[in-house]
């Protein structure tokens, strides 16, 4: 059955206020996905009816064609009330401007896109492989043709919200001899697609991506098999755009933990009218740190539009090293932010159940470090460092 987005949703109302709007459904429901460690569908089905889940794809193909600067907006709006829905939002349209941007003359990609249009289809991404030790940019399976067409079999770590998706995006080797640097991307449609989970995914926080390991095994045509190396389309596309979206997420965690931070302050100062509670100090430092990630985040989405149709440049070393910084520098900042938050918020911050608590944003913000791992990133960035020339240009 086809699900059309809410006509007033594209037509009238402005993607911020749609952001909003699903935002709320999210916070409702923020903690309970978190307590039963769920993927978050209530939020995810207002994302879908406001057509948000869309909005990433250009006009011709019947989208909104939003930039990554209003997407961002989007995803922080988000991230102040559900971190794992903002996180699924950010994965999704990750894949989706990969499909858009680099698709070519695929069929299966152009009816992918047709699902996202129409139904609100969620696209996951399986990049990362038992065998690789989390590598993204190799791969240990391989496309392998069949009688039928071809067959991708895949044991992966992870892949978020795979039993939600309408189809998975996933990385393998070209064919069976190829080096495992010479990777294609492979569009997986659930229909024709098993997954057996290999994991569970209890964790301490972002509990709601739902990101289980599976045993991935998809029997597709030649045609899903997309052209161009992937390298290109992670360096052009899928790294830039996902890790600004997740900036952006995280911006939002911060925000939210210092409106509460900030809450603390004003009770406090309620209370002894006519004084600057002592933790106002503390505010006023983290605000500061608060408009430094967010300069971060719009420079960064205004820094991939400038370049977005630069192949060049976004598969420059330097680009590699802003877009791997750019998730290192966002992920420590957000866990900062919330930890002096929580200092501030004192006791009643600490508190389960209280309403100044920031138990599950401080869980959050732990695990923005660990999804790709920040010391994995850093490494990669040594390694390039060795070989670079210091220039800013390619």
């Amino acid at each position: 059955m086809t699900v059309l987005p809410d006509v007033r949703a594209t037509d009238v109302v402005s993607l911020h206020d749609r952001a909003v709007e699903a935002a709320g459904v999210a916070a409702e429901w923020a903690d309970r996905i978190d307590a039963e460690g769920r993927f978050p569908s209530e939020s995810v089905a207002a994302l879908r009816r406001l057509g948000l889940l869309a909005a990433v794809l250009p006009v011709d193909l019947g989208g909104e064609g939003a930039t990554l600067t209003e997407l961002a907006d989007v995803a922080t709006v988000l991230g102040g009330a559900c971190a794992s829905t903002a996180m699924v939002f950010a994965m999704h349209v990750g894949q989706v401007a990969t499909l858009v941007r680099h698709g070519g003359t695929s069929v299966a990609a152009a009816r992918l896109l047709a699902r996202v249009r129409d139904e609100g289809a969620l696209i996951a991404s399986a990049t990362t492989e038992i065998t690789t030790g989390g590598d993204t940019g190799s791969s240990g399976c391989s496309v392998e043709a069949t009688t039928c067409g071809v067959r991708l079999a895949k044991e992966t770590p992870v892949i978020s919200y795979g039993l939600h998706a309408s189809a998975v995006l996933a990385t393998a080797r070209r064919t069976p001899d190829s080096p495992p640097s010479d990777q294609v991307l492979v569009v997986c449609p659930a229909e024709r697609t098993e997954l057996v989970r290999r994991s569970g995914w209890d964790t301490l926080g972002l509990r709601g991506t739902a990101s289980e390991g599976f045993s991935l095994t998809a029997d597709v045509d030649p045609d899903h098999v997309l052209a161009q190396p992937f390298a290109e389309m992670s360096a052009q596309t899928m790294t830039p755009v996902s890790h600004v979206l997740w900036a952006a997420a995280w911006l939002g965690m911060a925000r939210s933990a210092t409106e509460t931070a900030r809450a603390s302050v004003r009770r406090a100062a309620r209370k002894a009218l006519g004084t600057t509670p002592p933790a106002a100090l503390r505010l006023a430092e983290v605000e500061l740190r608060v408009q430094s990630l967010a300069d971060t985040v719009e420079a960064s989405a205004r820094r991939w539009e400038a370049a977005a149709n630069e192949p060049a440049v976004l598969e420059s070393v330097a680009t590699a090293r802003w877009v791997n910084g750019l998730k290192v520098t966002a992920s420590e900042a957000v866990l900062d932010i919330v930890s002096r938050a929580l200092v501030i918020t004192g006791i009643a911050g600490y508190r389960l159940g209280d309403p100044s608590s920031l138990g599950r944003i401080v869980r959050d913000a732990h695990g923005t470090a660990l999804m790709v791992g920040n010391d994995r990133i850093l490494h990669h960035n040594a390694k390039i460092a060795t070989i670079s020339n210091g220039r800013s240009n390619p």
